[in-house]
């Protein structure tokens, strides 16, 4: 059973930053990838970034460069960075863990774009 445990969200001006955290309760070598989605009200919940147990990073079409990922093995976080906000990325942002056969989900953080 892993447990993720997201923080960090809340309210931003466009153009401002947010850093959101993961704290994962166990980082068994079996994890294969970490990773942060989103799901706006009405859409689909869709990848923002992950990284893979190699250190491999990958986003989503839309980050265009302004979110970074960054996994602290020491710290057993994984962190997002973004950067440059806009109103069109406000949703709930969901921390996960994929292992092979299971996959795990943290309860979400809601950050909302907003002048």
């Amino acid at each position: 059973q892993v447990q993720l445990v997201e923080s960090g969200g809340g309210l931003v001006q466009p153009g401002g930053s947010l850093r959101l955290s993961c704290a994962v309760s166990v980082y068994a070598s079996r994890i294969y990838t970490l990773g942060w989605y989103r799901q706006a009200p009405g859409k689909e919940r869709e990848l923002v970034a992950s990284v893979d147990s190699h250190g491999n990073n990958n986003y989503g079409d839309f980050v265009k460069g302004r979110f970074n990922i960054f996994k602290y093995n020491s710290k057993r976080t994984v962190d997002l960075q973004m950067n440059s906000l806009e109103i069109e990325h406000t949703a709930v942002y969901y921390c996960n863990a994929y292992l092979p056969l299971e996959e795990y989900w943290g309860q979400g953080t809601q950050v909302t774009v907003s002048s």
